[in-house]
């Protein structure tokens, strides 16, 4: 269905409008295919919007968006661009980082303010107010920077009502700047669009957020909503659906529920991984993520490794689709126990790796069960890679990577398998034994023998059938969550 946008005609350009008035309506779930200057011009053309743009690097791209495609003056209060340092901190105050999730917010925090007190006294009643701003770092002329940028919308939805906002980071992935400049402009213009159009459905305003561009261009690794409008919103749940939709190959939040931005983590530190389904996290868990922790830390002889839990998309959609409240039971678990998630479309351990290298040169670590190793040697799962297991594994372990095995007791037989025991197929045991020796994996020595016997599929069982002995093979402050939640069917 399309629909004439009204007042079409009241001072702005015939021309432009001509070319653009005629749009889809938004009805439910339906969300309307417009370019980018549809909706540039529908945000011009909506009388009740009207703020500012602030924009540090790769120019004005957004705010160019809204004056090309004309009537900008009934949407833009003011255009900035401070560039010069000094003069950024003279206006926003001094911060350690001009391109950081703090500089984002105090632009948007003092444009914002500056908005509603010179105007709303005049126009308050009829005009919901908003500032966009963003810094980006884009492609220097030298081609040595990393190439991303933070980018934000503080607004009122309807006139006089409290502030909402989203904020997110993204990675320039083209080659040329002039071509990062263009990418960061439509997702600009997707943001403010989305926020304005389509605030009612959260998981519309991601969808949106690459229209007009590919994943080849641009990564969204980072989104938060908060405010008026998202009160209800589980940001968790959005950094699952960013990966789900493939604008980012992982996503990550903290013990409280915070998201947290990948770089800002990993910056230049060691990386210790736990790869689990924490259905739900038990005592082998903890002890493996201590034990390998522990070692880790003895062996770099200094700094302290950044600890990550992770769950894959592949292990998440095991049943076909994704279970929200299974999903936020685990995280709930984790986050019981401290633990920071981050959610990855890596099923491959050597894709993983290669994610992880993005933001460290510093050693990285992955622990992981008996059986997950013997999983790591099944060929079945390097048939897409020419060069099959070998091309995996030079992929893998390029860099200081190392893995810790944590080891297996047979619930058939009370054998104990370890490193050094465990059956790999013939063909593969020249290659395992060069890894063994070389350090690339390595055995936990420190581990609690006692708890062996744990495995997460019979604690899962057990709540179910609600056998109370599940109690005792996990963490205490897990078990309380369960039972005060009842996760996983108790």
């Amino acid at each position: 269905m399309l629909v004439l946008l009204g007042n079409v005609w009241s001072g702005h350009n015939a021309q432009v409008v001509a070319r653009y008035t005629l749009l889809p309506s938004i009805e439910e779930d339906v969300r309307p295919k417009l370019s980018t200057a549809q909706k540039a011009l529908r945000v011009n053309l909506d009388e009740a919007r009207y703020g500012t743009f602030a924009e540090i690097g790769a120019g004005q791209e957004v705010a160019r968006w809204f004056f090309k495609v004309g009537a900008a003056a009934g949407t833009i209060s003011k255009s900035m661009s401070a560039y010069d340092m000094t003069v950024s901190d003279a206006i926003y105050g001094h911060c350690k980082r001009y391109v950081s999730r703090e500089r984002l917010q105090s632009m948007l925090d003092y444009e914002h303010t500056l908005n509603i007190e010179r105007l709303s006294s005049t126009r308050g009643d009829s005009t919901s107010f908003f500032t966009f701003a963003d810094t980006v770092s884009a492609r220097n002329f030298a081609g040595t920077n990393e190439c991303h940028g933070w980018m934000g919308i503080k607004y009122q939805v309807y006139p006089r009502d409290d502030d909402s906002q989203i904020i997110l980071h993204v990675r320039m992935l083209d080659h040329e700047n002039a071509h990062q400049q263009q990418a960061l402009g439509v997702v600009g213009v997707n943001l403010l669009y989305a926020a304005f159009f389509l605030d009612h459905k959260p998981h519309l305003i991601l969808e949106s957020l690459l229209d007009s561009l590919t994943t080849a261009r641009i990564e969204i690794d980072m989104i938060e909503f908060s405010g008026m409008a998202f009160r209800h919103v589980d940001n968790r749940v959005m950094s699952l659906k960013l990966v789900q939709l493939g604008l980012s190959g992982a996503a990550m939040f903290g013990p409280s529920g915070e998201v947290l931005q990948p770089s800002e983590v990993l910056h230049k530190r060691p990386i210790l991984v736990q790869r689990g389904s924490f259905r739900p996290v038990t005592k082998v868990n903890i002890d493996m993520l201590q034990s390998a922790s522990q070692q880790f830390g003895t062996e770099l002889g200094t700094g302290v490794a950044v600890e990550l839990m992770e769950i894959t998309m592949h292990n998440l959609l095991m049943e076909g689709k994704v279970n929200l409240n299974d999903f936020l039971a685990r995280v709930d678990v984790l986050a019981a126990v401290g633990k920071t998630v981050m959610i990855s479309d890596y099923f491959e351990y050597y894709r993983l790796a290669a994610y992880l290298t993005r933001y460290t040169t510093e050693p990285i670590a992955l622990t992981m069960g008996i059986p997950s190793l013997k999983d790591l040697f099944s060929e079945q799962y390097y048939s897409g890679l020419e060069g099959g297991i070998l091309e995996a594994f030079g992929k893998l372990f390029t860099k200081d990577l190392r893995i810790y095995v944590y080891p297996y007791q047979d619930p058939a037989t009370g054998e104990v398998v370890r490193v050094d025991t465990v059956e790999i197929p013939e063909n593969l045991r020249h290659l395992y034994r060069h890894l063994v020796e070389r350090g690339s994996i390595r055995q936990l020595e420190s581990f609690d023998a006692g708890i062996l016997s744990i495995f997460s599929r019979d604690v899962l069982r057990r709540i179910k059938e609600h056998d109370d002995r599940w109690h005792e093979m996990v963490p205490e402050a897990v078990a309380a969550v369960i039972r005060e939640r009842h996760f996983f069917g108790y």
